[in-house]
């Protein structure tokens, strides 16, 4: 007999796992992964809320069930926490996060009696170690469906942290050793998938669910101020978000346009890692210094009061899993300046102005453009941004809904 809404049998129950936002209890700043997780709790509650359950392994080691009520307090002070975006005292911090820990401590999962249970997870948390993932799945005799962000850590090493694509390929041998089915965030995503999934006898089966797009709280909340007119980039400083390629461009048009007809450039994300040359530049370019603007650990309501004033985002990334930072700015009616990659066509659309992520004098000419009052083309692009509609979090889940309904249908028995 269907749920309310029809969207599963009553026998069936989605199980989703919680790690990953345990373990950031001591962290002010969300990651793409972090608001992942959240957006999967919020929308199953909305959408499942009698046959969801939350599960985890605390960052202790243990694994066992949350109690409902203690989840939705965290994830309530999860959102709050990452609104502020202050860290509090050490001492105030060490204590909200053991208040926080010793609520969801690990309860024994019970015996799943008639009902049919499905273990979700929507990050790659703790996928490097089978035996865990194996252990818990056992523990609640479940069937696995997990949430695949990306294969860029496998296809380009050379951008991955150091030993990154070992860390990575053995969450991938998990997935494809104890997933029912995967989730991937985009079709260019699935591509990587199958391809990487070939030559086993065994795989999973695979749904493509672009990722949500929550709009960014509106008000100006404490806005940077920065001259106009003036460009943003939401990322983390990483190697494969070509940081590097702007920060060249920007004094290039110094050198010859002159400092006062060069637009401003907004990075917005933390230092990541393997970036010495932009960090180089950023600190000891003083052509670039009063143009380019570095600001990390910004509360969304001023990223959102910054991008909304943008002439546009720009993102010359190389590889993308799917490009959350375009859908954002699309949704925040910014236009978008972005690499010609499969994924972030899929993020954006036919709305971006897409150039090879190589071509300087391109993204030269094209940031030269928009800059100016009036651009034609940042004019056209407005124009094809009202057809342009951003991904929901409710299509995203029920896709994944969808999934464990097929699986559910096929006999197949849990580990």
């Amino acid at each position: 007999m269907p749920c309310s809404g029809g969207l599963l049998d009553q026998d069936v129950e989605i199980i989703l796992d919680l790690s990953r936002l345990l373990s950031r209890t001591l962290h002010p700043v969300p990651t793409g992964v972090d608001r992942v997780e959240m957006a999967y709790a919020r929308t199953l509650l909305d959408l499942i809320p009698d046959q969801l359950q939350f599960a985890a392994v605390n960052p202790f080691g243990f694994y066992g069930r949350l109690p409902r009520a203690a989840v939705a307090a965290f994830l309530d002070d999860t959102e709050r926490r990452w609104a502020r975006r202050e860290a509090p005292g050490r001492r105030e911090m060490l204590a909200s996060a053991a208040r926080s820990l010793m609520r969801l401590r690990p309860r024994r999962p019970a015996a799943p009696g008639a009902r049919r249970r499905f273990y979700v997870q929507a990050s790659p948390h703790h996928l490097h170690r089978p035996a865990r993932v194996r252990a818990k799945l056992r523990a609640e005799r479940a069937r696995f469906i997990c949430l695949v962000h990306d294969l860029i850590p496998i296809e380009f090493p050379e951008y991955a942290r150091p030993n990154g694509a070992v860390i990575h390929a053995a969450r991938m041998r998990t997935m494809a050793d104890l997933a029912d089915g995967l989730i991937a965030n985009s079709a260019a995503t699935a591509d990587a998938l199958t391809r990487h999934l070939d030559d086993r006898e065994r795989a999973p089966v695979i749904r493509v669910a672009h990722l949500g797009t929550d709009p960014l709280p509106a008000g100006s909340g404490e806005m940077p101020r920065i001259e106009q007119p003036y460009f943003v980039v939401l990322s983390t400083i990483e190697p494969r978000k070509n940081h590097i390629l702007l920060l060249n461009i920007w004094r290039r048009m110094i050198e010859t346009l002159g400092p006062d007809r060069t637009p401003r450039l907004a990075i917005v994300g933390r230092r990541g890692w393997e970036n010495e040359n932009v960090v180089d530049m950023l600190e000891r370019c003083d052509a670039i210094r009063q143009h380019v603007h570095e600001f990390s650990g910004l509360p969304d309501r001023s990223v959102g009061a910054l991008l909304r004033s943008a002439r546009a985002l720009l993102c010359p990334s190389f590889a993308e899993g799917f490009g959350m930072p375009v859908a954002e700015a699309l949704q925040s009616g910014t236009p978008v300046i972005c690499s010609d990659l499969p994924a972030l066509r899929e993020a954006g659309g036919m709305v971006p102005d897409f150039i090879d992520p190589l071509d300087g004098p391109a993204w030269m000419k094209t940031i030269m453009d928009f800059s100016a009052e009036p651009s034609a083309m940042r004019a056209r692009q407005l124009t094809r941004l009202g057809g342009w509609s951003p991904p929901a979090w409710r299509t995203h889940l029920e896709t994944v809904i969808g999934l464990v309904r097929d699986l559910d249908a096929r006999s197949e028995a849990p580990l």
